[in-house]
């Protein structure tokens, strides 16, 4: 009986420790929670030397909000995707859209902060739209599904102007600090969001094929009622309290503010089809609807739809490319972070020289990518007051967009290299972002259309060209490869025969040398002469990862993320 007892014993222990398989050891710790703006070189900097500086408090304020609460709340808000709610119990149609209460604390934590507000809010001060474009940089890393909304809210505003009565009544709501996620009239609350519907199925950017027909109610013209008949094939974030829509009158396409209800409080004529299933974006919900005679005020003049809703275009273009900037730099932090505490033949990866160099490469690339956008967001700020900056702006916002969104995500896929196969694993942020990563570079016009834009522009508007010329003229000497590379866009804008043809390239020289100048005139000399040699100088090859040996690779990783 003893025996029995002491060999059961025996067997027991060698199963149990047969089964002991592991123990977990060479993981890097969890990043979350951190500071998302102390831990930024580049961006501090940057936030000085466009002239947001005087901000740094508010901005600081929130990096510890990105690197912590935001980073889980985006992780629930797209585990939880929007649901379609087309009847009540009842069968009552409602066409409403149920959020997770994470987007809606996103929301809220997005507006406090300021992302739809913070640059009007302060736009007495030179560098407040510089400063919101670093809150909204900030709140893109952690999650960009509510940044559709958010990005409307925010450039509705100079449209919204163009008709004084409605500016009035309407402004103050959409620039509060207060987020109200109810389904109740826009004049109910204390804040208010504005989405944007102009893409229809048979036209996409060319938004003067729309068939959608606005009727007036009574004497039409500017600020009146109008009854709108049509469908809108992509129509983000519809729960937003208005609408800034696209349709057709008797003297032309017309730009129009659709509110959700009616200016008697019953449900307006938006009727909700269907949810988009989409790559990325999972959090917010894109819709297709039609206008069953929906009423809306028209915004400026008739006929003059796509002039009023220009200056709306421009912002959120200038989104797009901080969305993609943030999406790169959260990526980056990501892969150096993995490389400080995982261990592969013997040494640290971040040891390693090809890893150095790929993740050397990788901070050159979003350090010239944040360079370019906050250098167009003070050319932005200060449109109005200096009609060159407003020059530069026109011709760098289509510039910076094309490039830095098609950038976006071949850099994420090299970032989910570095972690090898956990970066393809949902548990970490990278598949979120590498889904996410593409939809800058369609939304707001695609690559074609931005290069299109670009031609547009020189062709028609000639201080474009000179505000171009001036910019990359403050560095001229700052790097051979820089000089030569400004003096072969010059050769190549004055072959105007095939320039349609060759546009994307030289669209994309025109983003390099923006970026080289304004690295060389940033003051760091390892940056700059990096970048310019390898992206201007030909010593770069097709993938990240293939700096020049020379380059101080351990210098510039340590730069681009200290925590």
């Amino acid at each position: 009986m003893q025996e029995n007892i002491l060999e059961s014993d025996f067997m027991n222990q060698s199963v149990s420790s047969h089964f002991v398989t592991h123990e977990v050891t060479n993981q890097a710790p969890p990043l979350a929670p951190y500071d998302v703006y102390a831990t930024d070189h580049a961006l501090r900097e940057a936030l000085q030397r466009e002239g947001g500086g005087w901000a740094e408090k508010e901005v600081a304020a929130f990096g510890p909000v990105a690197g912590g609460e935001l980073m889980q709340l985006g992780f629930t808000a797209n585990e939880n995707k929007p649901k379609f709610k087309p009847f009540d119990r009842y069968g009552n149609c409602i066409d409403e859209v149920e959020f997770h209460p994470a987007y809606h604390r996103i929301m809220e934590l997005g507006v406090a902060h300021g992302i739809p507000s913070f640059g009007w809010r302060h736009a007495d001060r030179p560098g407040a739209h510089v400063a919101r474009a670093a809150l909204c940089y900030l709140h893109a890393q952690p999650e960009q599904g509510n940044g559709c909304p958010l990005t409307m809210t925010y450039a509705c505003v100079p449209t919204l102007r163009h008709q004084p009565e409605l500016a009035r009544e309407w402004l103050p709501r959409v620039i509060s600090t207060r987020y109200d996620g109810r389904f109740v009239p826009a004049w109910d609350k204390p804040g208010n969001t504005i989405g944007m519907g102009m893409t229809e199925k048979q036209g996409g950017s060319d938004v003067r094929s729309n068939t959608t027909r606005g009727y007036a109610v009574g004497s039409g013209g500017p600020g009146q009622l109008y009854e709108l008949v049509g469908h809108k094939w992509f129509f983000s974030a519809p729960m937003c309290d208005a609408f800034l829509v696209l349709a057709q009158v008797d003297a032309g396409l017309s730009c129009f503010l659709m509110p959700r209800f009616r200016p008697d409080g019953t449900r307006n004529a938006i009727r909700v089809q269907r949810l988009k299933e989409k790559l990325g974006d999972w959090s917010n919900a894109s819709s297709e609807v039609e206008l069953q005679g929906a009423l809306a005020w028209m915004v400026g003049g008739e006929g003059r739809g796509v002039a009023t809703i220009l200056e709306m275009v421009a912002l959120t273009r200038l989104d797009c490319m901080i969305g993609s900037s943030g999406i790169m730099r959260q990526a980056l932090v990501q892969a150096v972070h993995h490389a400080r505490h995982r261990k592969a033949f013997g040494r640290l990866l971040v040891d390693q020289p090809l890893m150095q160099n790929v993740l050397a490469d990788l901070a050159l690339e979003s350090e010239a990518a944040l360079a370019l956008t906050l250098r167009v967001a003070r050319a932005v700020d200060a449109s109005g007051r200096d009609p060159r900056e407003a020059a530069f702006a026109r011709i760098a916002t289509a510039v910076g967009k094309y490039w830095i969104c098609k950038r976006c995500a071949p850099f994420v896929n090299e970032a989910q290299e570095c972690l090898g196969g956990a970066g393809y694993v949902e548990e970490t942020i990278l598949p979120r972002l590498y889904r996410q990563a593409p939809l800058n570079s369609i939304w707001e016009g695609s690559g074609n259309i931005q290069c299109l834009d670009v031609l547009r522009a020189f062709a028609r508007e000639p201080a474009t060209r000179e505000a171009l010329q001036a910019e990359l003229a403050a560095a001229k000497g700052g790097h051979p490869a820089l000089d030569a590379a400004v003096a072969r866009l010059a050769q190549e804008l004055a072959d105007t025969d095939t320039l349609e043809l060759r546009s994307r390239q030289v669209v994309e020289r025109m983003a390099l040398v923006l970026q080289g100048s304004l690295l060389v005139r940033a003051g760091n000399r390892a940056v700059a002469d990096a970048f310019c040699e390898s992206r201007l100088g030909g010593g770069h090859g097709l993938a990240f990862g293939t700096l020049p040996a020379h380059v101080p690779m351990r210098p510039l990783i340590e730069r681009a993320f200290s925590i």
